[in-house]
């Protein structure tokens, strides 16, 4: 992802917290002296309205308009007032629709609700850390916020999967509040995103309670720590023999969306990590993809990069799926090549036939996975309700 203006790490909630960073996290992450989480958000940038006018140019007066309101940054105008021409307050101009959600009426709430929520007798307060990125002068913030112990410990693995969430929101009327489950993998220090439903609430209007959709999403992440274990146990099952298929570790990623320079970065990490590079269980094959994503996906936090970790988790929560997203894109493939006429080769006839019967081995593991997922999801729309 593109590098951020400035990162903040934290630890603990408050000053009352005697949180420390994880030991693969502080290696990782390296800082002097974490902040509090309290203290990081109240450093970000606030955002308050002003009146618009625009120029008459046939009178060269200023005419004031109430349909739409500048989002300013105030400590930025007050320098800018003193006369300091550097600075740059203005964040938007969107409709009088557009509502202010700044960060203290969002993670304010979140703050009460970690002083309360506990994990093994702890408040999850006292064992809360992460990261904060700011972006375009702080007008857009993205953010991993984990707990220490809400976990997953893999058995050949000395570093835990940490569980937690990714959340973020823009001044510019682009990117709406949001939150969604998040792991990150000590291991290797591969991201895990979209774990849970993603959580949006929008500038417009009633902004609703934001300490009942916390304590929601914290619940759906919590299911998720108690169930990932298992579906890693069963991805680790589901083997892909390349050396019987008719694409390679690269083209497997391509043939699911993703561009080549992911593909290439994702396949020698999953090539590496399996026992042997032509025969990769599913579990690697997803983590090639959270490598490659994590550390050399180009584009920003959001848009683009949410398809690609959509992409990546079906390899990991429905193998079924991913298999047949390469089947189709392969069969395509080869109606591209061959003009679109009816007869296929034979040669492409013996490529689907392989890829045919890869799905026909995965069937019996099909309806575990489904029956899991489905579940999750259950349980995930009672906690929202």
């Amino acid at each position: 992802m593109k590098d951020p203006e400035t990162r903040t790490v934290f630890a603990g909630l408050d000053g009352r917290s005697d949180a420390q960073l994880p030991n693969w996290y502080a290696e990782q992450k390296p800082v002097d002296e974490p902040v509090t989480f309290t203290e990081a958000i109240r450093e970000l940038p606030q955002a308050i309205e002003t009146t618009v006018a625009y120029q008459n140019p046939y009178s060269d007066e200023w005419v004031e308009t109430e349909r739409f309101n500048a989002v300013v940054e105030p400590s930025r105008l007050r320098e800018q007032g003193r006369g300091e021409d550097d600075v740059e307050p203005l964040f938007h101009i969107p409709t009088d629709s557009y509502a202010i959600i700044n960060p203290v009426d969002v993670y304010g709430p979140l703050e009460e609700v970690l002083r309360e929520e506990t994990i093994d007798g702890q408040a999850l307060g006292d064992v809360m850390f992460g990261e904060i990125r700011r972006y375009r002068g702080g007008g857009e913030v993205h953010m991993d916020v984990m707990f220490d112990g809400l976990e997953v410990t893999l058995p050949d693995r000395s570093d835990p999967i940490t569980m937690g969430m990714t959340s973020g929101y823009d001044f510019f009327g682009e990117h709406a509040v949001y939150v969604e489950g998040f792991a990150q993998d000590g291991y290797c220090s591969n991201t895990m995103r979209s774990l849970t439903d993603k959580e949006v609430v929008k500038h417009v209007g009633d902004v609703g309670n934001f300490r009942t959709w916390w304590e929601g999403i914290l619940e759906q992440v919590e299911l998720v720590a108690n169930d990932l274990f298992e579906f890693i146990r069963d991805a680790q099952e589901i083997d892909l023999d390349f050396s019987d298929l008719p694409f390679t570790t690269t083209e497997f990623y391509t043939l699911l969306g993703f561009p080549e320079y992911l593909a290439e970065r994702a396949a020698g990490d999953a090539k590496a990590n399996a026992p042997s590079p032509f025969e990769i269980d599913m579990w690697t094959l997803h983590s090639g993809a959270t490598y490659a994503l994590t550390h050399f996906f180009k584009g920003k936090e959001g848009g683009s990069l949410d398809q690609y970790v959509r992409i990546a988790n079906d390899i990991l929560f429905n193998p079924e799926r991913t298999v047949e997203r390469v089947h189709k894109e392969y069969e395509d493939q080869l109606e591209t090549e061959s003009g679109g006429e009816s007869q296929t080769s034979l040669d492409g006839e013996r490529a689907l036939a392989s890829i045919e019967h890869v799905s026909e081995d995965l069937q019996d593991d099909v309806e575990q996975f489904e029956e899991r997922e489905e579940v999750l999801r259950d349980r995930f729309q009672a906690a929202s309700d």
